[in-house]
């Protein structure tokens, strides 16, 4: 097996300049150097054992993904194109930075003990948090951590949207349409969560046109693609409406299957807007009109963001909050 200490005689170094410029830390290492380093480890095939740099760094170099809602549906939160997205920025960055990613669903405070006892991780990337004995128990310790898609607490760091201008933007162009009867549909919405944010810019864009928003206009239902379905061909029963505004594209595509079974079609009968501008937005039909969020974007922010902080960057920054835009397609009306 080859070992540091092969790679450090290849070059005529000391195997700590070697393991210095595997970790990234070669601030004092000459870049014809970092090179002739990493062409001896390509050429002799070394593969640094992190076993044993953990226990010698108290370093695993492992985020662990923690996703604190349980999916309705099997296997939901990875057939979530959302959460795919998001996955795939974080693991390319913290691949990139020379860190391993660990994916795991807990919903209680015993499950997350058990991990953080269990796994040697640097560092979490947390989801779908809101104020609860989980996130007192997270305050509670060490590992550092930061939280996507949350407004629980401004002293953690954490990566947001410009969620409630999303929300704006998106009702804004339904109302600038024509269509004054505009249902809410997203999961349930919880205080300090994106949906209570998205929620507010939806009654901004409302009340901006002399309307109040009506607790009969607003559903809730956990984003996967029956209940979405499901929801649509209730809706496709309500004849006093003539626009919805979905807070994910996945519930978008769900809501329009269902109103089409039903023979409600977009945007002919029924005008919808999504949000997250993903894939899925383009392949509906209808093409989706959405407010766009460069998802991939955000996982990478994340993962640079919490790395920083491991590592005590003086650049560690504490909060992101990330742009959106309207994107228009086909699935929107104009009424006379």
């Amino acid at each position: 097996m080859v070992t540091i200490k092969d790679v450090a005689s290849a070059v005529g170094v000391s195997p700590t300049t070697v393991s210095n410029v595997i970790r990234g830390n070669a601030g004092r290492v000459s870049p014809e150097m970092i090179e002739r380093i990493n062409k001896a480890i390509e050429e002799l095939g070394y593969t640094p054992n992190l076993s044993a740099r953990a226990l010698v760094s108290s370093s695993s170099h492992i985020i662990g993904v923690i996703n604190h809602l349980v999916p309705s549906e099997s296997g939901g939160f990875f057939q979530d194109p959302f959460h795919g997205a998001l996955l795939s920025g974080i693991e390319e960055t913290l691949r990139q930075k020379g860190y391993y990613m660990m994916m795991r669903t807990i919903d209680s405070c015993a499950d997350l003990m058990s991990l953080l006892n269990n796994w040697n991780l640097d560092g979490l990337i947390l989801t779908g948090i809101f104020p609860s004995e989980f996130f007192t128990q997270l305050l509670r310790q060490d590992t550092p951590f930061l939280l996507v898609d949350s407004y629980v607490l401004d002293e953690v760091p954490q990566v947001r949207l410009e969620d409630r201008t999303g929300g704006y933007l998106g009702v804004k162009h339904l109302l600038e349409m024509g269509h004054r009867r505009i249902l809410f549909c997203g999961p349930p919405i919880y205080e300090h969560g994106v949906l209570r944010e998205r929620y507010k810019g939806y009654c901004d864009a409302l009340q901006e046109y002399g309307l109040s928003p009506c607790r009969e206009d607003v559903y809730g239902v956990e984003i996967g693609v029956d209940r979405s379905a499901a929801l649509g061909r209730e809706l496709a029963k309500r004849r006093d409406y003539t626009a919805i505004f979905a807070t994910a594209d996945i519930l978008a595509a769900g809501l329009i299957s269902g109103l089409n079974d039903e023979g409600r079609h977009v945007p002919e009968d029924i005008s919808v807007v999504g949000f997250d501008d993903l894939n899925i937005a383009r392949l509906t039909s209808p093409q989706l009109t959405t407010v766009h969020q460069d998802v991939t974007l955000r996982g990478c922010a994340a993962a640079d963001m919490l790395i920083a902080h491991i590592e005590n960057k003086q650049e560690a920054v504490h909060t992101i909050t990330m742009p959106v835009r309207l994107v228009e397609r086909q699935s929107v009306k104009r009424l006379s």
